[in-house]
């Protein structure tokens, strides 16, 4: 019992050490990964590989929230997920303008692409 008492208390503690010293897995989307994040983004499937299909006001919501932090926009366009699923990003890029979000970030360097 007693020892059971102590590794629950080191885990605890550990865990402390970790949050603090900043190892929380937080990356470009926060405590969410650009794949969790490109799963979110499936309402624009078919904008994101098609430039001349229209861009549905879920799919716009969705990438205005992910938008309003750049690199994390950039990582879901580029991700594994995103990946897998036939995105173009040259493509995807280009979704932030044709929902006419007035704040997207334009010129935002994404890789080897630009947005918009």
């Amino acid at each position: 019992m007693a020892a059971s008492v102590k590794f629950i208390c080191f885990l605890g503690l550990l865990a402390v050490v970790l949050n603090i010293a900043g190892l929380d897995a937080a990356g470009e989307c926060g405590k969410s990964s650009p794949d969790n994040e490109a799963m979110k983004l499936a309402p624009c499937a078919t904008a994101a590989q098609d430039e001349k299909a229209p861009v549905s006001d879920s799919c716009c919501a969705e990438v205005k929230r992910i938008g309003q932090n750049p690199s994390c926009l950039c990582a879901v366009m580029l991700s594994n997920t995103a990946k897998a699923s036939g995105i173009k990003p040259q493509i995807a890029m280009t979704i932030p303008k044709r929902c006419n979000i007035a704040n997207r970030p334009v010129g935002y360097k994404c890789g080897p692409y630009t947005l918009p």
